[in-house]
């Protein structure tokens, strides 16, 4: 495989490797271009893989503390059942949340994968 032609911001050459029938990589293939832009300007916006866990495991301690107050009598049992049913809809919908995240991520990784087969059958004629 060759490398790529592109100059990097630094000014050295890319060391990545040129795609089939090209002579840059992605990053710097002029074809690609609007398909960087897109990405870059999505980058950030979105919430890490992270971010869900974390709050689920926030959300797991709120519960676990819950219980303890409950069976400690600091917290009368009506009081205890309402907070968990909201901390429970709050789980639902931090759950929805990260399905519609990866569906959305699904869908793009889709778009890309179509563009590209577009853009290949382009270069051969078809």
């Amino acid at each position: 495989m060759t490398l790529c032609s592109g100059i990097r911001a630094d000014g050295g050459r890319c060391k990545a490797q040129a795609m089939r029938n090209s002579a840059f990589c992605i990053g710097h293939d002029p074809d690609q271009a609007e398909a960087r832009r897109r990405r870059a300007s999505k980058g950030g916006k979105r919430g890490g893989r992270g971010r869900p866990q974390a709050e689920l495991q926030d959300l797991k301690r709120r519960l676990s503390d819950l219980a303890d107050d409950v069976l400690a009598g600091k917290v009368n049992r009506s009081s205890a059942a309402v907070a968990g049913q909201l901390l429970n809809t709050y789980i639902r919908a931090v759950s929805v949340e990260l399905k519609a995240r990866e569906q959305l991520e699904l869908i793009e990784r889709l778009e890309m994968l179509e563009e590209a087969l577009a853009q290949k059958g382009n270069r051969y004629g078809t």
